[in-house]
Parts: C-alpha cells; structure tokens; sequence
C-alpha cells in the first residue's frame, strides 16, 4: 500500500517515476503502490524499509495518522536532519514487529515517526502539487466536525472542484475513488464511534448523514461483515 525507505549509508541513484533522486544518505523514500521505482547502486547501503500494508490503515481509528501519512505521500524524497531520532524510532518499530498484538504501540510508533519526519526533512524537489493539496483538503474536511455528509458532491462543492475532478485526484494520488476514500473514513468513524462512545447506532446512523439507520447498517456489514451492533459487542 505504501513503502518508506530510509538510507543511512549508500551510494547511487533511487529512480521513482523516472525522475532520479541521488542516494544521498541520511535519506527518505515514498512509494505509493502504483509507483515505478528501481536502483542503481554504486555502494551497498544500510538502512529500514516499512512497508505499511492496507489492513493495517484500516484498523487504524486514528484521524491524524491518515492525515500525516497523506501529507507525507505528497513526497517522493526527503532529506533527513535529525537522523538519530528516526533511527531510534524504526529501531523500536523492528523490536515490536516481532511481538503478537502490538498493533497500537506500533501505530503510536508510526505516528511519531512521520511526526518527526515532517519536523526535520527537507524536500529534495521542492515543489507545490495541486492535486495532492486538494486530496489533503478532502481528508482533512472528512475529519472536520459538523462537515459530515455521505456524499462526494457535497465535499466537492466545499472544495470548489466538481465530483469527477475530485475522483480523478484521488484516483492519482491513492488509486482509490472519492467514494472509497469517503466509505473508508465512515468506516473508520462508524467504528470510533461504536467503541468508545455510548451512541445508539441509530445515534450513530444520523451523525453520519444516513437517513435510515437501516440502510447505515446494511452500509457497515457490507464493508465489515458484522453489524454495527455484533462489532460493537465483539470488540468489547
């Protein structure tokens, strides 16, 4: 789903798309999925490689996790300043990798990490994508209190795009529609929601802008398998 690279040692070239970016350690690589990449080295490198795998952004309930891993997929390459940091971390990262059910150290690890990244980097291309700041925008209203609605035209609207322009730029940037990258957030939500709040599912239903709770319902186990209320009782 998405790949980070980071090289501490090495020499060569990193080519993502066809543009080249210089090994040039300490260094930072994104990769999304539908990306073209391939090396050419000149001297054996060292480093961690983090491949995030999609079942794993799904469990994640984390809001500002998905915001900074679509910030930091704007990028193909980073310079790191503050290498040790990074390094500490993905070393914690390898240690609880090898532990049963430390999903959410490893989320909180995760979060750290591209925290931390975004404080310290510097983009080797430095330029502004349009397309990426608009898909930004769409998460980032998705999360907006009081935004709420099950409707891509209505996120549209607020952006000042039309629907199939905002499907296009999500296509391009996480190879997902619009509607999925907005059935994947009230997912995400509806299972917040069931968790840690006492909301009735019908409570749960309206906030979330569907008309009849049943139609949220037949929506959830569509996605999930179970109902909003057997997940709710399974997870606790």
């Amino acid at each position: 789903y998405f790949e980070i690279i980071f090289l501490t040692r090495g020499r060569g070239n990193h080519y993502i798309d066809l543009r080249n970016y210089p090994v040039e350690p300490p260094i930072m690589y994104f990769i999304r999925k539908e990306q073209v990449h391939y090396w050419e080295i000149t001297r054996e490198p060292e480093g961690f490689v983090l491949i995030l795998k999609k079942a794993f952004l799904d469990a994640s309930l984390d809001k500002e996790l998905r915001f900074l891993l679509a910030e930091i997929s704007s990028q193909s390459c980073l310079k790191i300043e503050d290498h040790e940091t990074i390094t500490m971390i993905l070393k914690l990262m390898v240690a609880e990798g090898r532990i049963t059910n430390s999903f959410h150290v490893l989320e909180g690890l995760l979060k750290a990490l591209l925290s931390k990244v975004l404080e310290v980097a510097k983009p080797v291309i430095n330029r502004a994508i349009a397309r990426t700041d608009i898909y930004q925008s769409y998460l980032e209203l998705l999360g907006r209190e009081g935004t709420g609605k099950n409707n891509v035209a209505h996120y549209a609207r607020l952006l000042n795009t039309s629907p199939q322009n905002l499907n296009a730029i999500c296509r391009r940037t996480t190879n997902q529609t619009a509607a999925e990258v907005l059935a994947e957030f009230i997912i995400s939500e509806s299972k917040r929601l069931l968790l840690y709040t006492d909301k009735t599912v019908s409570g749960i239903a309206y906030e979330l802008d569907f008309k009849d709770p049943s139609h949220f319902v037949k929506y959830f186990k569509r996605f999930t398998g179970l109902t909003p209320q057997a997940f709710r009782l399974h997870d606790h």
